[in-house]
């Protein structure tokens, strides 16, 4: 199922019932899953490693090589999880000897125009919407999500079922479970939609929302309100892994809102 007018490199290894359309590009160093359909005019160059039934669309270009001057030519990847889609013209950028790879996890949609580059970590059923712009070393953990043309800094991190407004400039860490919106970026509310399409409860979201509102809306600095996040709300998954990030963010986290703040968005 490869075309007769596709470049594909002898040495690379295609796994079974995969397509690759006319006018691609297969380098030598290059590992596809079973199942993947590679669209015409990709190009897949060396150091990826693609997973099973990916679909990787036209002018996509996957592994070059990093846009960072300290980069010296070594050995480095650029891998993508199983049943993810990368859309036209996706520039997906391989590791540096900071990390050695980069990685877009699975069940993950990448949309048209998006650059992800070196030593960035996407998680698993992560959506990229068009023309969002990715510096190096940025994190992106597992459900969360990022409006178009929205640009995030190096180092930065957006946590688990997070939810960044399109035209966004991300330049601190968005913790998990909020909409994070308007300039400079800030809290603009708990997820609570794409919480419930998680199958979180209730329960567990009135209880994200009540976290949040100590961390954002009480007028506390972050140290005085983790003492009383801790003080106040019995351990859980949730109360701990909000804790966890703020406490571990290298950049620090966005801003808090006032209570007159009206500002909402939905997917």
């Amino acid at each position: 199922m490869v075309s007769n007018l596709a470049y594909v490199h002898p040495k690379a290894k295609i796994g079974n019932n995969v397509t690759i359309e006319p006018f691609a590009t297969i380098y030598e160093d290059v590992v596809i899953g079973d199942d993947s359909w590679i669209g015409p005019n990709t190009t897949i160059m060396n150091g990826a490693r693609i997973g099973k039934n990916c679909k990787i669309f036209p002018g996509a270009v996957i592994a070059a090589i990093p846009q960072d001057l300290k980069f010296n030519g070594e050995y480095t990847t650029a891998e993508i999880g199983d049943n993810t889609t990368i859309r036209e013209c996706v520039t997906l950028n391989r590791g540096t000897a900071y990390s050695g790879k980069t990685i877009v996890g699975s069940n993950t949609l990448v949309m048209a125009y998006v650059h992800i580059a070196h030593d960035c970590v996407i998680g698993n059923h992560c959506i990229l919407v068009n023309s969002v712009q990715m510096a190096g070393h940025v994190i992106m953990d597992d459900y969360a999500i990022i409006g178009g043309t929205s640009a995030l800094h190096q180092f930065t991190r957006v946590g688990t079922h997070a939810m960044v407004a399109g035209g966004s400039l991300v330049r601190k860490d968005v913790p998990p479970f909020i909409k994070a919106g308007r300039e400079p970026l800030s809290y603009a509310g708990v997820n609570s939609l794409g919480l419930r399409r998680r199958g979180f409860s209730n329960e567990q979201i009135i209880l994200i929302q009540d976290i949040f509102r100590v961390i954002f809306q009480k007028g506390y600095n972050i140290s005085d309100a983790l003492k009383h996040v801790k003080q106040e709300f019995m351990p859980s998954p949730e109360r701990d892994l909000i804790i966890n990030f703020i406490e571990t963010s290298e950049r620090g986290i966005i801003k808090g809102s006032s209570s007159s703040d009206k500002y909402s968005f939905e997917l």
